[in-house]
């Protein structure tokens, strides 16, 4: 009989174990999400806004590039760096990170790899599911259920209620 114990309780632990793997607790996060037709109209240049939540950064004489996270691009002009100035904001819901190369602006707009040709401020390709979902800020994959057209592009902090 003590010889079955051993065995159960060795699973038992395993199963708890990977249980706690599986079905970790709720993130402190909500998932944001857009369309995919409108997430495909969602990029395009606009005036500048002020800095709330800057990610990764990317110079390009004159220009810095700040990422606004999960909003899009900040442009500044940095020409004189003692008084740097916004020039102009991008509007890409998702976006975490960019690269350049010549006059090209690439970013993830969510799931999307989008190149924005910082000349003409239009997108000229774009390359659909190519990046996986983020995951929240503090780490958890999205769990919750959406029409298939929907994607997600950003996180929003849940409401903290008391006890």
């Amino acid at each position: 009989m003590k010889k079955q114990i051993l065995p159960i309780a060795i699973a038992a632990a395993l199963v708890t174990a990977l249980a706690g793997f599986y079905y970790s607790p709720q993130s402190a996060y909500a998932p944001v999400f857009m369309e995919r037709q409108e997430l495909e109209r969602s990029v395009s240049y606009t005036t500048p806004r002020d800095l709330q939540n800057p990610g990764k950064i990317y110079h390009k004489a004159p220009y810095l590039y700040v990422n606004e996270k999960y909003k899009g691009i900040h442009v500044i002009n940095n020409a004189n760096p003692a008084r740097p100035v916004p020039e102009g904001f991008i509007i890409a819901p998702g976006c975490i990170d960019m690269a350049i190369k010549g006059n090209i602006l690439y970013i993830d707009n969510a799931v999307d790899l989008v190149a924005f040709d910082l000349n003409a401020r239009v997108v000229t390709e774009r390359v659909k599911n190519i990046f996986p979902e983020p995951l929240s800020p503090d780490g958890y994959p999205c769990y919750v259920e959406r029409p298939e057209s929907y994607i997600l592009v950003g996180w929003k902090q849940n409401k903290i209620t008391s006890k």
